[in-house]
């Protein structure tokens, strides 16, 4: 039972301290910062993760792993509107519940070594075109624009949800939006330039 109780803490500790990271950065993001938000002492903190580097590699270590088992998921469906709609499923509920997580997913915050966040970022960003079946440079704009969109909105609308206390009300409807933005809602006819 303790066992189960400590990584429900780490798991709290690792979303506080992403928001924190994708909101301030690393190197403006302090331990003791980190242990105010998640109601511990700095040397409370440091008994789960011995550094502030410790703690923000196991935050991008679980960012990878979740948009792993997502990517895993779905990806015996074929690309189409049954995969888009059961990858924003699983998304929408991983932002739902781990918010932080998901604002260091998508920040470009530096990281105790630049290069090596660079490559995370960019590893992150792949596995979520390889979620949504897209070659971001296979040259198809208008689905590359609708999936960035899609993101982007269900990003917002879960700190929306989780702010207002409502997710379960909010669920069905982000991922309504999102699906709607990636053009399944209806036909969608580009402006003549």
């Amino acid at each position: 039972m303790a066992r189960v109780h400590r990584q429900q803490a780490e798991e709290g500790i690792l979303d506080q301290a992403a928001a924190l990271f994708a909101q301030h950065g690393f190197a403006h993001t302090s331990l003791k910062t980190v242990a105010d938000a998640v109601g511990l002492s700095k040397a409370g903190l440091l008994h789960h993760f011995p550094s502030k580097e410790a703690l923000f590699v196991a935050a991008r270590e679980v960012v990878g792993s979740l948009g792993q088992r997502i990517l895993d998921q779905v990806d015996q469906l074929p690309p189409g509107p049954m995969r888009d709609r059961r990858a924003l499923e699983l998304l929408t509920e991983v932002a739902l519940d781990r918010p932080g997580l998901v604002s260091l997913a998508f920040s470009v915050t530096n990281g105790p070594d630049p290069d090596a966040i660079t490559g995370d970022v960019v590893e992150d960003q792949a596995r979520v075109f390889d979620i949504f079946a897209l070659d971001p440079t296979g040259g198809d704009t208008t689905r590359l624009v609708r999936v960035i969109g899609a993101l982007s909105a269900l990003a917002m609308l879960c700190v929306i949800a989780n702010q207002r206390g409502d997710k379960a009300g909010w669920r069905p409807l982000i991922i309504a939006t999102c699906f709607d933005a990636l053009g399944h809602g209806q036909a969608f006819v580009p402006a003549a330039d």
